[in-house]
């Protein structure tokens, strides 16, 4: 049994999920908690690789399976090296994106379909899946804009797909949230990021309260 707590936090491209996750890591960090931060794709060196390949601008071609399988496996390998351990250590883990992303994002608006991709990142994960997951809800056009106008991020190929691809995101990680109503709670990502960070930690002491006293050192 696992010692840790890992919270994912999830969203439409532009939706503050690196602000968010910044705050709650030096919130719990001034708390006294061991926490740790990462992202999907990404987070260990072969997974940033595969994030390489995968967002480069250049890689438009790249087929719609290929990319579902590029996430599983940087996935799988970052899980095993970073995510498990910090987990077994008794951290509590905050992760930019997991298997919520390629439900949405290759399942729902590549028209994969979302049982097919859950296939393959079932195998990847191997049964380990978040505590909680915070959906951040932003309309795409904010989003978009967000990342134009003030986004210090690199815009990446996914940036570039048109404003359909990322409302079918979006409907996506609606589905998704009626689904998986027991793990998966929404958050307007629209308003001001300390109304958000107000409410995430709301929600995760609501949750988790409990399991945090308890477990986390």
């Amino acid at each position: 049994m696992r010692k840790g707590i890992f919270i994912t936090i999830e969203g439409g491209e532009g939706a503050g999920k690196t602000t968010l996750i910044e705050s709650l890591r030096l919130y719990w960090a001034e708390a006294g908690r061991a926490v740790m931060t990462t992202r999907e794709p990404g987070g260990i060196p072969i997974a940033e690789r595969i994030r390489h390949v995968i967002l480069d601008k250049d890689h438009t071609a790249m087929d719609a399976r290929t990319e579902a399988l590029l996430y599983a496996a940087a996935r799988r390998q970052h899980l095993v090296e970073k995510v498990v351990p910090a987990l077994e250590r008794g951290e509590i883990v905050i992760c930019d994106r997991f298997i919520d992303s390629s439900l949405a994002y290759q399942g729902h608006a590549r028209g994969l379909g979302m049982d097919e991709v859950g296939e393959i990142n079932r195998f990847a994960v191997e049964g380990t899946m978040p505590d909680l997951t915070i959906y951040m809800d932003v309309r795409p056009e904010i989003g978009l804009q967000r990342i134009g106008s003030g986004d210090s991020r690199e815009v990446n190929r996914l940036d570039l797909e048109s404003i359909a691809f990322h409302t079918r995101v979006r409907e996506g990680y609606r589905i998704l949230l009626r689904r998986y109503a027991d793990r998966i709670v929404e958050i307007d990502a629209e308003q001001a990021p300390d109304r958000v960070l107000a409410q995430v930690l709301a929600l995760v002491t609501k949750r988790l309260g409990g399991f945090l006293a308890s477990h986390v050192k």
